[in-house]
């Protein structure tokens, strides 16, 4: 069973091996010892849209490409409902935002969003683990720990783009539902769409995928505005929300 955690102090993982890892994906971990990233590797081969429980338990995620819009607002909704939640940012986003990134790594997890968010089925292997690497050195030089987690840009995977993830250390995180508050009022949204989308899935494992920042840079963020009714709703219908660091745990 996860567990909520508030610590911001997760395992330390150096995934990026590369060279070693085209072939040794056990040795994709760096300095993680093979107890600790066993659970890391149960999780690969496959896109993981939900994580493994039958509890009612969901998680909360965000991904971060463009600007901080809205972030002060959502770290301050998951401090006070005491609600954990993994992010996603982009490498590019910790070079523009590092302290951005700093404030998401004091109490939640950090996975990774690639580096510049191309489609990655365009990419060739070289150029994967370009956007890894080169997205893992920026994650790491604000001063966090990300987590052996990748989400792939646009919820593009592929049987072949996961194995390669996998070869570098990196489980494919993906999401059961995405919100998507990220279109705003001009794409048709609006914050009760945002949390209808939620209720529709609720389901034990069910991962929720909600964006910071504003594509167009008018410093709308729905999802922002959403999350406090999101964690109501899930709550009202007797759901917890889990920490996905508590994979690393090897629950369940």
């Amino acid at each position: 069973m996860l567990r909520r955690m508030r610590s911001h102090r997760a395992p330390a993982f150096a995934v990026l091996l590369a060279v070693l890892a085209l072939f040794a994906p056990q040795h994709a971990a760096g300095a993680a010892s093979s107890a600790s990233s066993a659970p890391v590797e149960r999780l690969f081969g496959s896109a993981n849209r939900t994580f493994p429980t039958t509890q009612r338990q969901v998680a909360l995620t965000f991904n971060a490409a463009w600007d901080e819009s809205g972030l002060a607002d959502v770290l301050r909704t998951l401090d006070r409902h005491d609600a954990p939640a993994t992010f996603f940012p982009t490498g590019r986003f910790a070079e523009r935002h590092p302290a951005a990134v700093r404030a998401m790594a004091q109490r939640h997890g950090i996975g990774s969003h690639s580096h510049t968010h191309p489609p990655f089925s365009r990419l060739t292997r070289a150029e994967v683990e370009q956007e890894v690497t080169a997205a893992d050195h920026a994650l790491r030089a604000t001063g966090a720990t990300p987590l052996p987690f990748f989400r792939f840009p646009y919820g593009e995977t592929t049987p072949q783009g996961i194995a390669h993830i996998n070869s570098l250390g990196l489980a494919d995180i993906e999401w059961t539902t995405d919100t998507k508050g990220y279109l705003g009022t001009p794409g048709g949204m609006t914050v009760q769409h945002a949390v209808k989308r939620v209720a529709d899935v609720l389901a034990p494992g069910a991962i929720i995928q909600m964006h910071v920042g504003s594509a167009d840079g008018s410093g709308e963020v729905l999802d922002a505005e959403a999350l406090p009714q999101i964690i109501d709703l899930v709550r009202a219908r007797g759901y917890e929300i889990v920490d996905l660091r508590g994979l690393l745990r090897g629950r369940p």
